[in-house]
C-alpha cells in the first residue's frame, strides 16, 4: 500500500477504496470544507488523475461523482506489469497453454506454503481472517475485511496483478483456490465482485455457516 504523504494521496486513496464519491461525502471522510474538496479535485483533474461524471440522486439537482482515471490508478503499483505480460505471452506461445497452467499451479502452491506459514499459530477465523488482510495489504492489495450476519466479506480495493490476471484468467481461478486453501474447509468461500470483471474490487464472501453447523447451532 502507497504510504499517504499528501492531500492528494489521501484522495486518490478514498477514491480507490470506497470507489466513486461526490465532494461532499470525501469532505465529510476527511474532516475538510466542501470547497476545499473540490478545488482539490479540480486539481487532480488538471493532472488526469480523477474524472467527474453528473449523476441524478432521486429528487434535487444532479451532483458531480468523483472515479480515478487509468492514470490515477496507476498511482497505485501494478508489480512490473509490462515485464509479467511479456513473460505469459512468451509461455503461452513458445511452450503452450499447458506449460503456463503448470506454472501458474507452481506459483499456487508457493503462495500457500508462504500464507500458512505466515498464518501459523493464529486461532480463530475472524483472528486469521484479520492477519490475512494485513498481510495482503502489504503485497499492494489495500485490503480490509468485516463480519456480517452471514459471516465475512474480504474486500480488496487494488489488484496490483490485475494486467496479468486480465490476459490469463486463470490467476484469478488460482487466486479464489488459494483463499479457499488457506482459510480452511469450516467456511465456503466465493467471490462477489471481481476487478478483472469490470468491478472496482475484488470482494470475497466468507461463509462461516459450517462453523454453526459443527457446533450444533
Amino acid at each position: 500500500m502507497p504510504k499517504i504523504k499528501t492531500a492528494a494521496d489521501r484522495f486518490l486513496v478514498l477514491l480507490k477504496t470506497r470507489g466513486p464519491q461526490t465532494a461532499a461525502s470525501l469532505a465529510a471522510e476527511l474532516g475538510i470544507t466542501g470547497e476545499g474538496a473540490r478545488l482539490q479535485l479540480l486539481k487532480l483533474a488538471e493532472e488526469g488523475l480523477v474524472v467527474a461524471a453528473t449523476s441524478a440522486r432521486g429528487v434535487g439537482r444532479p451532483v458531480q461523482v468523483w472515479s480515478l482515471t487509468a492514470q490515477g490508478n496507476a498511482h497505485f503499483p501494478d508489480n512490473h506489469a509490462e515485464l509479467t505480460l511479456q513473460l505469459i505471452d512468451t509461455i503461452r506461445h513458445q511452450l503452450g497453454q499447458e506449460a503456463l497452467d503448470q506454472v501458474i499451479s507452481a506459483r499456487e502452491q508457493q503462495q500457500v506454503e508462504r500464507y500458512l506459514s505466515a498464518l501459523e499459530g493464529v486461532d480463530g477465523i475472524g483472528d486469521k481472517i484479520a492477519r490475512f488482510a494485513a498481510i495482503r495489504t502489504e503485497e499492494g492489495f489495500l485490503a480490509e475485511w468485516r463480519q456480517d450476519e452471514e459471516g465475512f466479506l474480504f474486500i480488496e480495493n487494488h489488484c496490483p496483478i490485475c494486467s496479468a490476471a486480465t490476459q490469463c484468467m486463470n490467476i484469478c481461478q488460482s487466486e479464489l483456490r488459494t483463499f479457499r486453501t488457506i482459510l480452511g474447509d469450516e467456511v465456503t468461500v466465493s467471490r462477489a465482485e471481481h476487478i478483472a470483471s469490470g468491478d472496482h474490487r475484488c470482494v470475497y464472501r466468507i461463509d462461516f455457516a459450517g462453523l454453526l453447523e459443527l457446533k450444533g447451532e
